[in-house]
Parts: structure tokens; sequence; C-alpha cells
């Protein structure tokens, strides 16, 4: 059941804030914005919350930095956490994840390129208070 709801509420999380993510930060990789921004295509979302932190309902959110080639793969050796939660746990399950993650390539004038964009990982408790940010 916490799988499942974590799932729910992660990819809930990060589709909200995704799609405000920015790509970059102005010095476009190939010379200019992308048309279309990557796409997550995973069907789970491959974050897991830390036991730990689950029974002591810690709350949190990571910041991700990934560099999603042309082929939609993130390179996992480029990923960083841009802001940490406060929490070692949440930050190495964060990045732990990201390597699993699976993306439709972003495009520009219908060619696949490589970004690199913010990706927020909400890991947030069923009986926690709701998060800064949330809109839950």
């Amino acid at each position: 059941m916490a799988g499942t709801l974590l799932l729910y509420l992660v990819l809930l999380g990060c589709s909200e804030r995704t799609r405000g993510t920015r790509t970059g930060t102005g010095a476009w990789l190939g010379g200019g914005p992308p048309d279309e921004l990557p796409h997550m295509l995973n069907r789970e979302a491959p974050f897991r919350y830390p036991a730990a932190l689950f029974r002591r309902r810690t709350q949190g959110i990571v910041l991700l930095r990934l560099f999603v080639d042309s082929g939609g793969t993130v390179v996992a050796d480029s990923t960083t956490v841009t802001e940490s939660s406060g929490e070692p746990l949440f930050d190495s399950a964060a990045r732990a994840g990201a390597a699993l993650l699976t993306f439709r390539p972003a495009r520009r004038r219908g060619t696949p390129i490589s970004v690199v964009l913010l990706f927020p990982v909400h890991f947030r408790h069923p009986e926690g208070p709701p998060l800064p940010g949330d809109s839950l």
C-alpha cells in the first residue's frame, strides 16, 4: 500500500512541478531551446521511500539536475542534487531512482536533442502535513 501511495504522490508531484521545470540554464545544448520538453515514460516512478524515514513520517523534496541524452536516457554520472531535502537518505534514494528514469527525448524541429533539466522528487508521507509548495 505504501508503495502504491508513494508512486501516486511521486508521479503527481513530479508531473506538477515538471511542467514548469526549466531545461538548461539559458545556455542551450546545440543552439536553442527545445520545441518539445522530455516526457517521462516510466509506468512506475523508480523512487523508493526509505523505510526508516517512512516509519518516522519524515517528508522531503529533492531537486535533481539531470542530463537526458537524445535517446531519452538519463546519464547517471551527471545527476546531481541541486537542492537537498536535508535528509541524506532521501537524497540518495532520489539519485538512485533517477538512474532508472527513461524519457521520450526533448525535440527541436522534430530532431531528438539532449537537455539538462531540473527534476523534483517529492517524498510525501500519507499522514504528513503538506510540503511547502504543495497544491494537494
